[in-house]
């Protein structure tokens, strides 16, 4: 009898376990021509979403709940609710389509139902890095946005990226200022956006020239503990710095280049390797490189061409795997193993059909959770 009660409460928590397998924010994606994502709780290959109605050449976001069910989406100009349509005063943001990561959503840590918009303007233009206040419980429960396009800094390159505080709660948002070389951290509290209290590292390169040189990805590693940066042409360049969860610094830059026309970057899973895609100048030499983050050098290896002309964006998947925007193409790239050394991380070109929608350049922007 009590090897009965065992097994039928093993069962029981193995029951128990399965639900929590499925809460992960990062399952649903949407981005590109109307194009989405869904992954499943097993990790195996996701299932395209014809249902979003979002064009966006570059950046986007989604907001889901702690089970991965939809609540809205941007690119950064327009807020969609999960009936995908845009929500009531969520059609005037001042960010961009166009810019390289026009849009994040933070979750405010003290209310449910409040998430913070975050988004940039394009090449390094006067509308600069602002945010705007979605509240859940409004429109029936479908979402609307009390306050828009609250200015924090003016102007910024096209790079937005957010990591968990080291307290487990707040959120850092990192952005990169326009005709400088610093670094600007918001942290993100129960108490809202601390908008008036910044925090700046000046290190790295200088982001300044044509307003084409504000493009590039700004992506956190896994472990949040280093930031790394595309810097476009004329830069033509990936940087890679340490990041303080606790401060907001960022210190200690390592530049590899030159890599003509550099767009996207990601970290393998468990930060070892980091990854970065180019196109050469014009575009047309679509590449895909991998550097050891372990020697001194970065080690870099070109892991991978694509037969598109262009590919932008590099995002980690909830099931191990990186995958690759192909700019107005149906399928992405994907990296089958980004935690192996040179090409046995295992490239594949046309790596993902999209149900008959379109990539472009952009992929959704996430917060970072480790």
């Amino acid at each position: 009898m009590k090897k009965l009660l065992l097994s039928l409460l093993a069962s029981a928590l193995l029951l128990l376990a399965v639900p929590a397998q499925a809460q992960r924010p990062t399952d649903l994606w949407y981005f590109g021509q109307q194009a989405g994502l869904s992954f499943g709780p097993d990790g195996t290959t996701p299932t395209p979403l014809n249902n979003g109605k979002m064009s966006t050449f570059e950046g986007c976001a989604v907001a889901t709940t702690a089970k991965g069910e939809l609540l809205f989406y941007t690119n950064g100009e327009t807020v969609w609710n999960r009936a995908h349509r845009p929500m009531p005063n969520g059609t005037k943001l001042m960010g961009s389509g166009s810019s390289t990561q026009s849009a994040l959503i933070v979750p405010d840590p003290g209310a449910g139902n409040i998430f913070y918009v975050f988004t940039v303007a394009p090449q390094g233009t006067p509308n600069g890095l602002r945010y705007s206040i979605v509240d859940m419980t409004r429109d029936d429960g479908l979402g609307d946005l009390p306050r828009v396009n609250l200015l924090l800094v003016q102007p910024v390159a096209e790079k937005l990226a957010a990591v968990r505080h080291a307290n487990g709660r707040d959120t850092w948002v990192l952005a990169h200022r326009w005709n400088s070389t610093a670094f600007v951290a918001y942290l993100v509290t129960a108490d809202g956006v601390q908008g008036g209290k910044p925090v700046l590292s000046s290190v790295g390169s200088l982001n300044n020239g044509p307003g084409r040189n504000a493009i590039g990805e700004l992506k956190f590693s896994p472990d949040g503990r280093r930031v790394a940066a595309a810097l476009w042409r004329e830069t033509n360049k990936f940087e890679v710095y340490n990041f303080d969860r606790n401060t907001g610094k960022v210190s200690q830059p390592r530049s590899f280049g030159p890599y003509p026309e550099a767009y996207g970057v990601a970290f393998s899973p468990d930060g070892t390797k980091l990854y970065g895609t180019c196109n050469g100048v014009g575009g047309g030499q679509s590449q895909l490189w991998q550097f050891d983050l372990k020697t001194k050098t970065g080690t870099p290896t070109l892991v991978g061409r694509s037969a598109n002309r262009k590919i932008g964006a590099l995002q980690a998947g909830p099931d191990g795997r990186l995958y690759v925007a192909r700019e107005d193409n149906p399928a992405l790239g994907i990296i089958q193993k980004p935690n192996e050394a040179g090409k046995a991380c295992t490239y594949v070109d046309e790596g993902l059909k999209l149900g008959g929608r379109r990539s472009k350049l952009g992929l959704p922007n996430f917060v970072v959770n480790p």
